[in-house]
């Protein structure tokens, strides 16, 4: 078992290599899926209506079609009487074609008919007349395209609908479902699977015992994986044993993109990582000169990255979020950078660092100010009320008290 670490870099270096092998081992892939599987997927091209919305002049209102001209000077006490020729309903249409004098019963939603103009509220008709000689009274005059949706008004055909790389709402969908499309083409998700190493650890069913504790960051990588637009296999809990991580891992890259473990990156000698990569593949990184993070790994396994995070829960968010989600919110087509939204806040109170490592403190905020989280990077509590974090680069030992720092927010 490794004794030391091998091959350690600074944060800068580390996240240029990083970004290098995403590069060179990943490309963007696009996939046609069903609309209906669509939620929350980014769309892959550029969207154009097939179709104008509405497809044809269309009633917004239950009245009667008639030329706006024949109603002139309708009032109550001088009503216009029309011949009804017809009646349509939505999802029909009249074959007629209205003359003067001449209306034709609608129903909203309806197709306008041809020789009319515009849309006499029921509420200002009546019917004088049943049967086949009906008529109707109508009582306020209309003009010339009242309560019509003209045809194309909302949507014209052949026109921008939805961008590439747009998230699809509920919304977004119903736009496209309008249009009668049944699929769309979308960025294709990276499958990445999710392992925790440790003899410490119970999952959530177990009953706790004296000297274990309960998995965390299955959840909170799983989770993380999602929010970058990615799938998330849970592989499960592997003990700190060769030939079972060994096993888990190879087993996982068969149906993954990219597997992550957490836990079992040091160079303690119960950390095993490190040999297993080393044996199926290659260490690139074993160490990264941050705080928290030190204890990360990074290893590519037969043309696949196997990303080994600090199994302290802080260290483990911090590495995902500054060296591996901008680039897989990258391959899926969302913004790298919009993940961890950047603000300048000033700080509550004087913190002092350690000089010759990048360090990364959690913080809350509060009043516009940044609150550091002074606490290990094992503490449990400390992400319950994190809300981002601020980098403070390995030459600064001190920031005092109401300097303006910038916030990196989850």
């Amino acid at each position: 078992m490794g004794t030391e670490y091998l091959k350690i870099k600074e944060a800068k270096e580390a996240k240029k290599i990083i970004d290098n092998l995403f590069n060179e081992l990943y490309k963007i892939k696009c996939e046609e899926i069903l609309l209906e599987n669509s939620y929350y997927r980014i769309t892959y091209d550029n969207i154009k209506s097939s179709i104008a919305i509405p497809p044809f002049n269309k009633s917004l209102k239950d009245g009667f079609a008639v030329k706006a001209k024949d109603t002139f000077g309708a009032s109550d006490d001088n009503p216009k009487t029309f011949k009804i020729i017809d009646t349509v309903e939505a999802g029909s249409f009249s074959e007629k074609t209205l003359k003067n004098g001449e209306a034709i019963e609608i129903s909203t939603g309806a197709p306008v008919p041809k020789g009319s103009d515009a849309i006499a509220m029921v509420e200002y008709s009546e019917k004088v007349q049943d049967g086949p000689e009906s008529e109707v009274a109508i009582y306020k005059s209309v003009s010339p395209s009242q309560d019509i949706a003209k045809k194309g008004s909302d949507i014209e055909k052949n026109k921008p609908l939805i961008s590439a790389k747009t998230k699809l709402s509920p919304v977004k969908i119903g736009v496209l479902s309008a249009q009668g499309l049944n699929k769309v083409k979308v960025y294709k998700k990276l499958e990445i699977s999710v392992i925790s190493t440790g003899n410490e650890l119970l999952t959530q069913e177990d009953t706790i015992n004296y000297g274990k504790i309960y998995d965390i960051n299955t959840n909170t990588i799983k989770n993380s994986v999602i929010s970058c637009g990615c799938e998330a296999k849970v592989q499960g809990i592997i003990k700190d044993n060769y030939n079972k991580l060994r096993n888990k891992i190879e087993t996982s890259l068969k149906t993954s993109d990219i597997v992550i473990t957490s836990g079992g990156t040091s160079a303690g000698v119960g950390d095993v990582l490190k040999d297993v990569i080393e044996d199926i593949g290659e260490v690139i990184i074993h160490g990264i000169s941050i705080k928290p993070g030190k204890p990360t790994l990074i290893g590519k396994v037969n043309g696949k990255l196997v990303i080994g995070l600090p199994g302290n829960p802080v260290g483990a968010i911090i590495v995902f979020n500054v060296f591996i989600a901008p680039n897989l919110r990258k391959l899926v087509g969302l913004n790298p950078a919009a993940k961890n939204k950047k603000i300048r806040v000033k700080l509550s109170k004087r913190i002092h660092s350690s000089k010759g490592r990048v360090q990364y403190l959690l913080i809350e905020i509060k009043d516009n100010k940044a609150y550091p989280i002074l606490k290990d990077s094992g503490a449990i509590n400390a992400l319950s009320y994190a809300e981002g974090y601020i980098k403070v680069p390995k030459s600064v030992e001190l920031i005092d008290a109401d300097e303006i720092v910038e916030a990196y927010l989850f």
